[in-house]
Order: C-alpha cells, then structure tokens, then sequence
C-alpha cells in the first residue's frame, strides 16, 4: 500500500468517527446505522447495551434518544492501525447529557474500534464503549431555545426540533381533555412499559388483534406481546402466512374488521384529531371504524396545536424517517398515500388514546 493510499484511508477513518457523532447528535438514527457493516456491531457494556446489525443499531439510538432532554459528546482523534482492508483502532470520547427522567452527568469515554473496507467505503464493523470518568453531579447548564440567554443577540439559534421533543404536561392535559369531548377515552401514561402493561388490561386474552406497522408498538414491546406471545387471535402473523397472489380477498377481510386494532397515529392535536398515515392503505379500515375496538399508543413528541401542524407533521417528519427505514429494510421508499383523520368517536368508548409522558417512534 502506498503511502497516499494509506493517508487517504486514515482520513476517511477520521471522518467516519466524526460523522457518528454528527448523526447521533443530529439524532438521525438511519444514517448512524448506516455506518456500521451490515453485521457490525455497537457494544456498551456499561448501560448495558449490544446491539448487532444495522437495524437493532438504529432501533436501539430511537430507544436511547427517545430519553434524551439534551445530549452532547465531542470526539477527540486517537489511533488508527491499518492492516490492509481492515483496521483497529481508539477515538476519546467527552459527554454530557441529561435524559427526561432527570438523570445526568458528565463522562469521558474510549470507542475501541474495528473497521471494515467495503463497497460503500470505511465501516465500523464493531465500537466497543468503555467509559473511563462519570459525574453524576447536576449539571448547571441547560439546552437554550432560540431567543433566550445573554447572547441571543449574536449567537446563532440552535435548530429547533418541534416535531421530535416531547409536548409539556400542560399540552398532553389539553389534548387529552379535547379527545375525551369526543368521545375518545384517553389516558396519560407515564412511558411505554406503562402501556405495555395496559394494553393487557384493555385487550382481553384470546381477542382477535390486528397490529398497525408501528415503531412505537415495536419499540415498546406491545407488538411481540401481541403477535408472538401466544396470549391473543393475532391477525399479524395469519395474514403474512397467506400466499399474497391468491389469497389477497381474504387478507382484505381480516385486516379490516378485527375485533381490536392496536396501533400508534403520526399525530395528535391539541384540539382532539388523530392522524393517521400509510403508504399502501391496508391497516386504515381497521382504525376508521372496522375494528370493534381501537387502542392508539402515541409518543408524547406527537402532540400538535391543530391540524394543520399535524399534516406538516406528517410530511416533515414522520415521512422522511419512514422512507430512510423502508429503503433500509425493503430497498424501495415509503410514502403518503392515503390519509385518515378522526375528529371524534361516534360510539364512545370504543377508541382509546394512551398518551405517553415520553417519546417514542416516528
């Protein structure tokens, strides 16, 4: 290997530790997946988390974000070992953070590290974590908004992320309040282990249960209870056994009038509106009305003032990470092409909206 060769792959090693900081900073979990090999590996023994694969790697920084108030990590060069079309090596690592349950601290922290040449360039192919200080001490600082502290003046803004933070508590209140005037039962849940453990309670055992293609029922653990637990008529799994070609009329019917459908919403306005969206259309009639009972489980980053919020929501946010997750486990984009809205719930009691303290999902 020549020597410009070997400088070229220092540097683009270089630039891979910096870009997994960026995307976890900027908290786009796709592209942090998509730096690691199809079979890598982020290992963090301390949390404890490993995660093997480029979709638990995103999964697992949508489950770590989600808790996130504010997080910042700096990365500070350290080794690189060529050897060929594979390397080793160390980058250092400082951070601060606090999550929404109002843990915190400071920490110093080494990525050990193995790469891989690919096709697609350098890739981690394993980050092993090994923190080396913490302080758990309050931290005196906060994450401004735009507007405020002494330099608002001068200082740039830091982008505001309206459709990613969670709603105040005053706001889940507020939606709550207005589903329940339409005829939604609506609670408000501290996280998803919470709901996990409702949905039990609302779901009687041996019902018959569609599950929507939700990350919020996946991430949670309501969609294995569901569709693999054993405890319920799962429709799920029934429908993905029947041969599309010549069963596509029977799919249709079980899909729409299950005796409960669980599912998440893109959004929900503080004025009392759910939102749903989807690509193909299929889990819609279930939500709109087919199903005898309806269970949304929604994340607390989905709460908008009004509709119209909601539809930018849709298309702003919601979309672009569908897409970025379908190309990664389909190879083909997602999009919006069917829309369904429910002001309100014409045989009250029937639709239940679990409104979570915590983000989670899309």
């Amino acid at each position: 290997m020549n020597d410009f060769q070997t400088i070229a792959d220092r540097v683009e090693i270089e630039a891979l530790r910096g870009e997994f900081t960026d995307a976890a900073m900027m908290r786009d979990r796709p592209r942090l997946a998509s730096l690691f090999t199809p079979d890598g590996a982020l290992r963090m023994p301390n949390i404890p988390v490993e995660l093997v694969g480029r979709e638990e790697i995103r999964a697992g920084g949508e489950r770590l974000q989600s808790q996130w108030d504010f997080f910042v990590q700096t990365t500070h060069p350290g080794t690189i070992v060529l050897d060929g079309d594979t390397a080793t090596g160390r980058a250092y690592i400082q951070e601060l953070a606090r999550t929404l349950d109002g843990r915190q601290g400071l920490n110093y922290a080494v990525y050990h590290d193995r790469y891989q040449r690919t096709v697609e360039g350098w890739r981690f192919a394993e980050r092993v974590y090994e923190v080396r200080y913490l302080d758990t001490s309050p931290l005196a600082g906060t994450a401004p908004q735009a507007g405020t502290g002494p330099a608002e003046a001068t200082a740039t803004p830091a982008p505001a992320r309206p459709f990613a933070d969670p709603a105040s508590a005053e706001r889940l209140e507020r939606a709550a309040a207005a589903l329940r005037a339409g005829g939604f039962a609506a609670e408000i849940l501290d996280d998803a282990a919470a709901a996990r453990a409702r949905v039990k309670d609302l779901v009687p055992e041996g019902a018959s249960v569609l599950t929507g293609a939700s990350e919020t029922l996946r991430l949670s653990g309501i969609d294995d209870d569901i569709n693999t637990g054993g405890r319920y008529d799962a429709v799920r799994p029934r429908v993905q056994a029947i041969d599309r070609a010549t069963g596509a009329d029977e799919i249709r019917r079980l899909v729409a009038g299950p005796e409960f459908v669980v599912n998440s919403v893109a959004a929900v306005t503080e004025t009392g509106s759910l939102v749903l969206a989807s690509g193909s259309g299929s889990q819609l009639p279930a939500n709109a009305g087919g199903a005898a009972h309806a269970v949304w489980i929604v994340g607390a980053q989905k709460v908008v003032p009004d509709l119209s919020t909601a539809l930018r929501r849709v298309e702003e946010h919601a979309l672009p990470l569908e897409n970025a997750r379908a190309q990664e486990v389909y190879g083909r984009p997602s999009a919006v092409n069917r829309l369904l809205i429910l002001n309100a719930e014409p045989r009250p009691g029937c639709g239940t909206v679990l409104l979570l303290r915590e983000a989670i999902g899309y």
